[in-house]
């Protein structure tokens, strides 16, 4: 790991440890962005143990700062949730970039970090496709129960589905593997046979 890799992992790691809001994780009180980014990390490197500089570095600030932009911020309507995600995405991009930046990257690396943030060359880009598989994998892996705890059947069902759909095979395989409660398992086997 070369010197500005481990310097940009690093004020990632500090930004996102800003979240005022805490998840508990193996009886710890962590900010839940810096969780967030290191869960993510480590299914992007489970599934690509030799992914690209870029792609770990997408991963690790996938959702930085989010808690600067509250979803409460938006209509509570669909295209104000849409509206919302679309501004993230830039919001994520700006802020790697300007950290990439910070810490003495060039261009080239930060429009690849950037286009995976943004998803741009998504299904085309294997990379973009892994990040995505990640992302679906920390949602069933951490989320899903407790989303589901909140939600109707349905509507999950729904979201389980949407997921599926984004996920490569390889993916798909793993979740398959994951520890799922009882609902959670039937609400999956709903989603699959739906």
């Amino acid at each position: 790991m070369n010197e500005k890799f481990a310097a940009a992992l690093r004020r990632f790691d500090e930004e996102n440890s800003r979240d005022p809001n805490h998840e508990t994780h193996d009886g710890l009180s962590q900010p839940r962005e810096l969780l967030y980014a290191l869960r993510l990390t480590n299914w992007v490197l489970r599934l690509a143990p030799e992914a690209s500089a870029a792609l770990r570095l997408a991963a690790r600030c996938q959702h930085i700062c989010r808690w600067e932009s509250p979803r409460e911020n938006y209509p509570m309507t669909r295209a104000g949730y849409l509206k919302w995600r679309a501004d993230l995405k830039k919001f994520h991009a700006e802020k790697s970039g300007a950290i990439l930046r910070e810490v003495g990257y060039d261009d080239d690396i930060i429009h690849q970090v950037q286009d995976l943030n943004l998803k741009k060359n998504l299904p085309a880009d294997s990379e973009a496709r892994t990040l995505e598989d990640a992302l679906c994998l920390v949602f069933l892996e951490f989320q899903f129960a407790r989303l589901a705890a909140k939600s109707d059947d349905g509507k999950m069902i729904n979201a389980l589905q949407k997921s599926w759909g984004k996920m490569t095979e390889a993916a798909r395989n793993e979740a398959l593997k994951l520890n799922y409660g009882e609902r959670e398992k039937a609400l999956l086997q709903q989603a699959l046979n739906g």
